[in-house]
């Protein structure tokens, strides 16, 4: 387990995630479907493989945190349902690669704790087709 900062933890393996703190955990995943793939798609649960090695992930006890301090950054995520709004706990939250450079821009106004780390990891989303914030 690496701890990138106080609040966001990548991990090698599903096993080293789950012995560390279980099932717990918000996901920040790339989403690596074409480009060219429609929303519906994108969105639907079919679609998401969790736990992935290359993924950032907040722990149960620190997203009061993270939901306080970067729920006005993460304003515009499309949900399962195509409604959007900011991240829903619970569920499915795809930001497009239309989004990140607006998401960048408010993490360097706003400076929320360790916005560095996502920051770097936000950047490399842009290769892929947008993230996801996948809910516990």
């Amino acid at each position: 387990m690496e701890e990138l900062s106080l609040l966001f933890y990548a991990f090698s393996s599903q096993k080293e995630r789950s012995i560390f703190g279980g099932s717990c955990f918000l996901e920040l995943q790339y989403c690596r479907l074409p480009k060219n793939t429609s929303i519906d798609i994108i969105v639907s649960v079919h679609s998401i493989s969790p736990w992935q090695d290359d993924s950032l992930y907040v722990h149960g006890v620190d997203q009061n945190l993270f939901f306080k301090e970067y729920r006005y950054i993460f304003d515009c995520g499309v949900y399962n349902n195509l409604q959007t709004g900011t991240v829903d706990p619970w569920g499915i939250n795809y930001y497009g690669p239309n989004k990140i450079d607006g998401i960048i821009a408010k993490l360097n106004e706003v400076k929320p704790t360790d916005y560095q780390t996502l920051e770097e990891w936000i950047s490399t989303a842009k290769i892929h087709n947008g993230f996801y914030i996948l809910g516990v």
